[in-house]
């Protein structure tokens, strides 16, 4: 039997109970999973995302960071990734605002995160004299150099923001909000007004996935680059500008591009592109691969970043783990 594809409006007209719109991150699963994927992709085993012997020692590095992030998931007490009061949750998704934003106060024990990744961390740097200055220099920062630091990674801002430090802030603040964000009821969480930003933080999506399985069999999700969580926006549409008439794909391999089988590793990653704000976030096809995990994908795909980059398209957003001085 033959499929047909649903046009979008015809998809947001559909009864959005039968169509899981949130996916809430399984805190204590997810960073295991996303370092198993990152050293795969360091390996070079996912034959659509090709990548070079320079990032696949950064991949790696990574996915040591990431083991950090799932360690202290599990050695920190409970307390540390407490939800704000009820009331206060409730308020916010009554007036179609992220129940854990992004801006504005943040809870102090981050910075207990923060502590802890750097701990898991020392039993790496004897071997890594660079990973080691740079565990100092992070330690020996104040509480406001620090503190600024996490504001300008929440604003994805890169002024003034030391790229080295950059990712292990990243990381000790996605720890927190994702802890946070998988203990939330994903169906009281309301859409934003703009479906851009994620509905449980604000954020910005750092790529999208086409997921595979009951009811999310086929559909596009944004996952978010600070709560993990995962959001569903309806097929060619952009996901910076909400255009739908200037929409397309970009591949690694053009000529494979058009094949349409199932299982072909070239159309594991595609940027899509949009010619209405010239801007692009990659989209991985779980129905390519199995494992796709879009911010270790969208980490390791630095070639196609290129090959967009050069057609004059700019990213949407940035990778948490992936920062670059503001020049």
């Amino acid at each position: 039997m033959v499929q047909r594809l649903l046009e979008p409006g015809e998809i947001e007209a559909l009864d959005h109970t039968a169509i899981p719109r949130l996916l809430l991150p399984e805190a204590r699963s997810l960073f295991p999973a996303r370092a198993a994927r990152l050293r795969q992709l360091a390996n070079n085993q996912i034959k659509g995302i090709p990548v070079g012997e320079t990032l696949s020692g950064y991949l790696n590095m990574m996915a040591v960071l990431v083991d950090a992030q799932a360690a202290v998931l599990h050695t920190l007490p409970a307390d540390t990734f407490a939800l704000p009061d009820a009331a206060g949750i409730q308020q916010s998704i009554d007036h179609h605002m992220p129940p854990l934003p992004v801006s504005g106060q943040r809870p102090a024990t981050w910075r207990r995160v923060f502590d802890a990744i750097l701990d898991q961390l020392d039993a790496h740097a004897a071997a890594q004299p660079q990973l080691a200055a740079v565990l100092a220099e992070l330690r020996a920062l104040d509480a406001s150099d620090l503190e600024g630091c996490a504001d300008a990674v929440l604003a994805e801002l890169t002024e003034g923001v030391n790229p080295l430090h950059a990712p292990f802030v990243a990381a000790a603040l996605q720890v927190m909000w994702t802890a946070r964000a998988s203990q939330l009821d994903g169906r009281s969480v309301q859409p934003l007004v703009t479906n851009t930003l994620c509905p449980v933080c604000g954020a910005h999506p750092v790529a999208s996935a086409i997921r595979i399985g009951g009811q999310s069999q086929g559909y596009r999700y944004l996952q978010c680059s600070c709560c993990s969580s995962e959001w569903h926006m309806v097929r060619v549409k952009c996901s910076c500008c909400e255009g739908t008439s200037k929409v397309a794909y970009q591949s690694i391999d053009q000529e494979l591009e058009a094949d349409n089988k199932a299982n072909d590793p070239s159309k594991v990653a595609r940027a899509e592109t949009c010619d209405e704000c010239h801007t692009y976030r990659k989209i991985f096809n779980q129905e390519h691969d199995f494992y796709v995990e879009p911010l270790a994908d969208d980490l390791a795909s630095l070639a196609l970043d290129l090959l967009v980059g050069e057609a004059g398209y700019a990213r949407a957003s940035g990778n948490p783990l992936l920062w670059f001085n503001a020049e």
